[in-house]
């Protein structure tokens, strides 16, 4: 008999802890058989690679050569080579300038005014600002990317236009290379930073803007002191995704650009591409990979600290 409470001398009731019956095993039994799949694709597609990625990283793995056949653990020596590579020091300063430009104000501050500027709008203009933004985010980054080199190129749509009112055409891939992947990527990702803004905009109390009008806040005052410390978390949230996503990115760059001219656009990811790949220094190129991570998680901290969000 499962009884739940009794009763002590004093009249008060007192809780009682019985073991489980059967009938409570066979349920946590089954649920474990449910969640056993799952569980087990995250071990092999996620944990597992993430810690072969580690140990990797500690080796000098490589694709062709001795190597190729003896893995060899050789500790700290790809990162004691990499801070010593300048070319290492280049993509990081190149993917900063990445980040910074294409994530946390393009995509950020474009994607925050869009939903601004549709919020309290009527349903038929944000269908089609809408519409068209997302045109964007769901085309794949290499289409993105031929779709910016036939408008970018010498004898693109941009330069047919300029010519059209007497300006000399312009390579722009090759003059200013950086601008150009910054301006695509702003393009092809702003849609996720619109909608997140979107959705957080909506669920701000009108009571506290009714109140800001009523003692004479202007616009700008009820943005600054209402709007955003209410939606500060999803602002934190936005930038860590978007970052994330920003830092990662490569077949956009390494289709329109291939990381030049020279190494005017090598991030890290074509970095790490191109010591693992092409120069078949497989261990280097995970050891890159790490380095990648660590920035990740240092600008995801970096928010949180500059925003003062509590997690």
């Amino acid at each position: 008999m499962n009884v739940d409470a009794q009763k002590n001398i004093h009249g008060n009731v007192q809780r009682v802890s019985y073991p489980r019956n059967r009938k409570d095993h066979r349920l946590i039994l089954r649920s474990i058989l449910f969640l056993f799949p799952a569980c087990s694709l995250l071990l092999v597609f996620f944990v597992g690679p993430i810690l072969l990625t580690f140990y990797f990283a500690f080796t000098n793995m490589s694709l062709t050569g001795t190597a190729a056949q003896a893995i060899e653990f050789v500790g700290f020596k790809n990162f004691m080579y990499m801070f010593s590579d300048p070319n290492f020091r280049v993509s990081i300063v190149k993917t900063i300038v990445f980040l910074v430009f294409s994530a946390v104000i393009g995509q950020q501050v474009l994607g925050f005014i869009l939903a601004l500027l549709m919020k309290e709008r009527n349903r038929t203009f944000r269908r089609i600002i809408g519409t068209t933004v997302l045109a964007g985010w769901v085309t794949p980054e290499i289409v993105v990317a031929f779709a910016f080199f036939a408008f970018l190129n010498e004898q693109g749509t941009l330069n047919t236009i300029l010519q059209s009112i007497g300006i000399k055409p312009i390579a722009w891939l090759f003059t200013f290379p950086m601008v150009s992947v910054i301006i695509a990527n702003i393009w092809h990702g702003t849609a996720f930073s619109m909608l997140v803004f979107q959705s957080a905009l909506d669920n701000v109390p009108k009571s506290l803007e009714e109140a800001a009008i009523i003692d004479g806040a202007t616009r700008w005052q009820r943005l600054w002191r209402i709007t955003i410390p209410v939606i500060k978390g999803q602002i934190v949230t936005n930038m860590v995704l978007v970052t994330l996503q920003t830092l990662g990115v490569f077949t956009l760059i390494y289709a329109l650009t291939g990381g030049g001219p020279g190494m005017s656009t090598q991030t890290l990811p074509i970095y790490m591409y191109n010591q693992a790949f092409v120069n078949y220094q497989l261990g280097y190129g995970t050891a890159i990979s790490l380095a990648m991570l660590i920035i990740g998680i240092i600008a995801s901290l970096l928010y949180i600290r500059l925003l003062k969000v509590k997690v």
